[in-house]
């Protein structure tokens, strides 16, 4: 029998933004602002691009050293105590990909970002945004 899981500082249940990997950033933000009609939040240079969907934030990139194009998106968890939730979630066997770091300084928050592999290789992605 398997012993019960340690609980989660903060649980991994809502998505917070989705990474699709896309040949060009510039055409793709006209396709999902213009096509879909996804509302445009900022750039991020030239290869990042980010828009809503509702209450999800969808990024747009370049393969940035990984994946290919079409093949690689990232599904990103909202948390609240990001450095410990990707702590547990590690502790409870998952790859680490990167520990937690400062990825973005907001006017109102810093973002801050950790990655973990799923049984796949897939990353997946644990964003909090401290105020």
């Amino acid at each position: 029998m398997n012993a019960p899981l340690t609980p989660l500082p903060s649980s991994a249940v809502e998505i917070g933004q989705i990474a699709l990997v896309v040949s060009d950033v510039a055409t793709a933000t006209v396709f999902y602002r213009d096509v879909l009609g996804l509302k445009f939040l900022f750039p991020a240079g030239p290869n990042l691009a980010f828009l809503a969907a509702g209450s999800v934030r969808v990024m747009l990139t370049t393969p940035q050293g990984h994946g290919e194009v079409g093949k690689n998106s990232i599904l990103y968890f909202k948390v609240t105590d990001v450095v410990g939730t990707h702590a547990a979630i590690v502790a409870r066997g998952a790859i680490n990909e990167r520990a937690p770091q400062l990825t973005a300084k907001m006017p109102d928050h810093e973002l801050w970002i950790g990655f973990v592999r799923d049984p796949d290789r897939n990353l997946v992605g644990l964003m909090e945004e401290k105020r």
